[in-house]
């Protein structure tokens, strides 16, 4: 009965896998908000380096991995798969889980997937300093990490309540020579407009975002890297699912059902991408988005073009969205909290491919707690969406007496976050569905922009 598969480093994938080359049809491009038309390449190079800006509009369908950062991702690639036996015998459900363990990571969740090449590409770019947002912390202190590795400076622009409920987020920065401070912030003119509305603002990704760009922007050789969303961001993480199918195909299983959490599509896009890809070509398989009732972009949300932030600085992105002026409710985790889901992801979503379902935190940490006390790891709370949905998932099994493999991305741990367990458990937590009415007024704003098509 073997617990954990492992690859060999000579195993870990080599190249990134890009969706695009396989979609039914392609994405409806990124425009251009004052014209309406598509933006060209050479519009997005003030904010990216040119070699990032390539990856992301690629329908190449295998992109080389390059050798420098080959290096610093075996530094905790390849990552285990490990089968939650425990946790089946505790459902005594007949499904077979599987968890894909990327917690295993020097930041501890799979950020660095994607925050090493961006800094690689960067590095040789000839930047001198990155600018970025973080909500809970994992991206800030993964890019913290990779900028460390290749010897750029950081600024980090953590969204205020989530800075504020977790300081060793901060720390882990800082340790990596990130300098990390609370959005809306005094430093960038976005910051500032919402600083005078209301000094005590708990900031949302949106405002985040506007900051760090107007300060990339604005700063010579600078420029900003985001965690989430972007096609090459969803593209970098593909060495999760890639890995992920080497492993169970060692133990002669192949998923039924793929989970993942979704709060901007890094993570779920990276464990299954490569299974979507299978499921365009014929498989029978079902992937699961898991989101929160406080902000969910694809179970409540609308399918349409709107901006990435809130300054509303950044091209028009088709994508399921709740409105760039969202400003999330100040819960537990700070993750899961954007306003729109990934283009690609929201995509897929529309095309049938996958589906989407949303949870409320206290079942998700429910969820998070009956993991820790099966199988050891106590996991992040952006984690516990997709241990909820397995859950749900492996009790179906059960009562339809069906021996299911499920695959799950264990996206990270919960050790720097156990102030919200202490919450949870001090029965401080309650769950918070974003109305409908409040999702209508705001994406009634985005009735004037053009639709996908």
């Amino acid at each position: 009965m073997e617990k954990k598969i492992f690859l060999s480093e000579r195993e870990m994938p080599k190249a990134w896998y890009n969706i695009q080359a396989d979609m039914k049809s392609p994405l409806p491009p990124p425009l251009n908000p004052a014209t309406g038309e598509p933006i060209t390449p050479d519009m997005l190079a003030p904010i990216f380096p040119m070699n990032l800006i390539e990856q992301e509009v690629s329908a190449q369908r295998w992109i080389d991995i390059p050798d420098e950062v080959l290096q610093r991702l075996l530094m905790w690639r390849p990552t285990p798969l490990s089968r939650a036996y425990s946790l089946e015998r505790f459902l005594g459900t007949p499904a077979h889980i599987y968890f894909k363990n990327e917690g295993v990571s020097p930041p501890g969740s799979h950020k660095p997937n994607t925050a090493v090449p961006q800094a690689y590409y960067n590095k040789i770019f000839g930047t001198k300093r990155l600018t970025t947002e973080t909500g809970a912390g994992q991206w800030g202190s993964a890019l913290a990490y990779a900028c460390n590795q290749f010897g750029l400076e950081l600024k980090i622009y953590m969204v205020r309540v989530s800075y504020n409920q977790k300081p060793y987020r901060r720390v882990m920065m800082e340790a990596w020579n990130g300098k990390c401070i609370p959005s809306p912030s005094p430093h960038t003119n976005a910051g500032r407009k919402f600083i005078e509305k209301d000094p005590e603002h708990p900031g949302s990704l949106g405002i985040a975002i506007s900051e760090a760009i107007e300060d990339a922007v604005t700063s010579k050789d600078a420029k900003y890297s985001l965690g989430s969303v972007l096609n090459h961001v969803l593209m970098h993480q593909t060495v999760i699912g890639l890995e992920a199918e080497k492993q169970l195909a060692m133990a002669g299983e192949y998923p039924d059902i793929v989970i993942g959490c979704a709060g901007g599509g890094s993570n779920f896009a990276g464990l299954s991408f490569p299974f979507i890809r299978d499921k365009i070509h014929g498989k029978d398989i079902k992937i699961i988005a898991c989101e929160p009732t406080s902000c969910p972009t694809m179970t409540r949300g609308h399918y349409l073009y709107d901006f990435g932030d809130t300054a509303q600085t950044t091209p028009l992105l088709a994508m399921c969205s709740i409105g760039h002026n969202f400003v999330p409710a100040p819960i537990h985790a700070g993750g899961l909290r954007y306003h729109g889901m990934a283009p690609l992801v929201s995509k897929l979503y529309m095309d049938g491919l996958i589906e989407a379902r949303a949870y409320n935190q206290l079942e998700t940490f429910a969820a998070g707690i009956t993991f820790a006390r099966t199988e050891g790891f106590i996991p992040a709370p952006e984690t516990n969406h997709a241990i909820a949905c397995v859950i749900e998932e492996a009790k179906k099994a059960k009562e339809e007496g069906k021996e299911k493999v499920i695959l799950m991305n264990w996206s990270g741990h919960g050790i720097v976050d156990l102030p919200s367990y202490d919450a949870y458990m001090a029965g401080k937590l309650q769950d918070y569905a974003l109305p409908d009415e409040e999702i209508e007024k705001l994406v009634r704003e985005l009735d004037a922009f053009p639709k996908p098509k």
